[in-house]
């Protein structure tokens, strides 16, 4: 009986590290790209018309 359960926590532990780690990369993806665009922004920000 212990041994199912102690295969049941490894297995759940093992997923949450892998989507620790999609979620960590992917943020950071994100940062980047925000930043990025932000500057393509202030870069145009002189021809734009309101």
């Amino acid at each position: 009986m212990n041994e199912e359960i102690y295969k049941s926590m490894k297995f759940s532990a093992i997923c949450n590290i892998a989507l620790g780690v999609l979620l960590i990369v992917s943020g950071i993806a994100a940062g980047v790209m925000m930043f990025i665009s932000g500057g393509k922004l202030l870069r145009s920000k002189s021809r734009m018309l309101f």
